[in-house]
């Protein structure tokens, strides 16, 4: 029995979110993101939008100079969290089987549900719509890879200047006539460079790549040639497995509104990713003995380095540290940073650490507890540290 696995996709997401909030910027030409004035870039814009050429991940500038009229909104992250955590609940509610691959995107596995695929998504949508007001487009195949790019497919077919609200169904036995008139970089995990390398060989379309020989698919993807053209026929087995319940790894970042050299500042980020990260693993049950850190500099040159913990840890102060020391480590002094990023991986369940004698680590973990009991009851802002009052650091 073939599986039945559905990608869902929020529309625009943080625009919808703005939206409801406004019902005035329904039509218009908007985007969420940083100020043109800095180094800020478009996060997510509207429908109207993109039909005058704006797009994600554009300097908010150059999309000015296309759109004149373009409104910019600043980001709203805590507000766009809630209704993210409001559709991945409904989502999880339909299967336990939900990967969480982003705020606004995710995997389903209803093999187990007896109904046909297309009326699974058509109901999943109307739940959506009906208990968030945001509209949503899915997409939906035998496996992850082609029941994504299903829906990228099929959202790329709507040119109303609305959410599309698409839902594209690839039955099974279809998955390589599907993928076979795509345009190469349609190919789940092309990038634009690769792309346009295989076009300068002349390969133009993913059914192109069927034709090659093993010696040529080995030239331009090496040990990957297989793997590659098993994904241009539309073969992929991964599971979609549980990111609520079965992280393999947890982590934050942000994005600095103007990029900055000040040591000071970057510290304060980094102990407010790490609070993040920490909470995070305690809601889970979790710990992790690898910490991570990820430093963008404004060139986008981005670093990634790992320190071994001696024992797995979830507490906010630990992670921190690590973090510290990588930073003293691997930063370049006077170079300005774009990005940073904190995660803890090689995830397990916490061990209860006992000591007759040092009970530091056990009072630690106790206002630990205390506190999360307060962000639990009251809201993650009923306590936070005064370095995250300062304004301006962060979008």
């Amino acid at each position: 029995m073939a599986r039945k696995i559905l990608h869902l996709d929020l529309d625009a997401f943080f625009c919808s979110v703005e939206e409801l909030l406004d019902p005035s910027l329904v039509g218009k030409a908007f985007a969420v993101g940083g100020s043109p004035q800095g180094r800020g870039v478009i996060a997510s814009c509207s429908y109207a939008a993109r039909l005058k050429g704006v797009r994600s991940a554009m300097p908010a500038g150059k999309a000015l100079q296309l759109c004149p009229e373009l409104l910019m909104i600043h980001h709203r992250h805590g507000l766009y969290s809630e209704y993210s955590d409001r559709v991945m609940s409904i989502l999880q509610d339909t299967t336990p089987l939900v990967e969480q691959v982003s705020v606004d995107e995710a995997f389903l596995d209803v093999s187990d549900l007896p109904q046909p695929l297309k009326l699974i998504a058509i109901g999943l949508q109307k739940r959506v719509a009906d208990e968030t007001r945001l509209p949503c487009s899915l997409g939906g195949a035998t496996n992850k890879l082609v029941a994504k790019m299903a829906n990228d497919y099929g959202k790329k077919q709507v040119h109303t200047g609305r959410a599309p609200r698409a839902i594209t169904i690839i039955e099974p036995g279809e998955e390589q006539a599907f993928l076979t008139p795509l345009e190469i970089q349609a190919l789940w995990g092309f990038g634009p460079k690769t792309a346009e390398k295989l076009r300068e060989r002349g390969i133009f379309r993913i059914g192109q790549l069927y034709e090659l020989s093993e010696s040529e698919l080995r030239g331009f993807f090496g040990n990957h040639a297989s793997e590659i053209l098993d994904r241009a026929k539309g073969i992929d087995t991964r599971p979609v497995y549980d990111s609520e319940h079965d992280p393999k790894s947890v982590s934050n970042e942000t994005t600095y509104y103007s990029d900055t050299d000040d040591l000071r500042q970057i510290s304060d980020t980094l102990r407010w990713l790490s609070d993040k990260v920490g909470y995070r693993l305690r809601k889970h049950n979790l710990a992790g003995s690898c910490v991570q850190i990820k430093i963008r500099y404004s060139d986008f040159t981005t670093i990634t380095r790992q320190k071994m913990l001696q024992q797995p840890t979830n507490l906010d102060d630990e992670i921190f540290g690590a973090v510290t020391d990588l930073l003293k480590s691997h930063f370049t002094v006077g170079r300005e940073v774009r990005l940073l990023g904190v995660g803890v991986t090689k995830l397990e369940e916490p061990a209860i650490q006992l000591s007759l004698f040092d009970t530091s680590a056990q009072k630690k973990t106790q206002l630990t507890e205390a506190i999360d009991t307060l962000k639990d009851k009251y809201g993650k802002q009923i306590i936070i540290r005064a370095s995250s009052l300062k304004p301006g650091k962060r979008k």
